[in-house]
């Protein structure tokens, strides 16, 4: 059985080397936009400008990798009770028509990192997601029914944890 609060840590692991990399590009944007050598000379000169507009978009990034970390750091994953259904902090395991199963860790934010517990893949979606809004409620056997524009997919939730 996969460990949720191992997953979790590497949530946070991963949140927090995004969170390094964008400070850091923040940093040398900053320092970009107000180097002395980019001070506009006229009206065409706009690089400074371009390195402020990408300064303030890496805060405002990792303004929002904090708020996620922090998200992760009070959650508290809950046991699987099949009387409530598939609730956020849900590790579930689905199966599609070409028997195809992949694992996903409904969590709070951080949608689309990928995760190892062993050899297994675990995919983070959150409620948000379409596939996460479709899981909430379900329990083992249950069918999901997945519309994205013309493409329909089917799944059967096959574990849940």
């Amino acid at each position: 059985m996969m460990d949720k609060s191992l997953l979790q840590q590497q949530v946070l692991a991963r949140l927090a080397d995004d969170l390094a990399q964008v400070e850091q590009a923040a940093r040398t944007a900053h320092e970009t936009a107000t180097h002395e050598e980019n001070i506009a000379e006229n009206k065409y000169d706009t690089l400074g400008l371009e390195a402020a507009y990408l300064a303030t978009g890496q805060a405002r990034r990792a303004q929002a990798l904090r708020e996620a970390m922090a998200a992760w750091r009070q959650f508290r994953p809950p046991a699987y009770a099949a009387a409530q259904g598939l609730q956020l902090g849900a590790l579930v395991c689905l199966v599609d028509a070409d028997e195809q199963q992949q694992w996903l860790f409904l969590g709070p934010t951080g949608g689309g990192i990928s995760l190892l517990s062993g050899e297994q893949r675990v995919q983070v979606i959150t409620r948000e997601a379409p596939l996460g809004r479709a899981l909430l409620g379900k329990v083992e056997g249950d069918e999901v029914v997945l519309q994205i524009g013309a493409v329909r997919q089917l799944f059967e939730v096959l574990q849940v944890y």
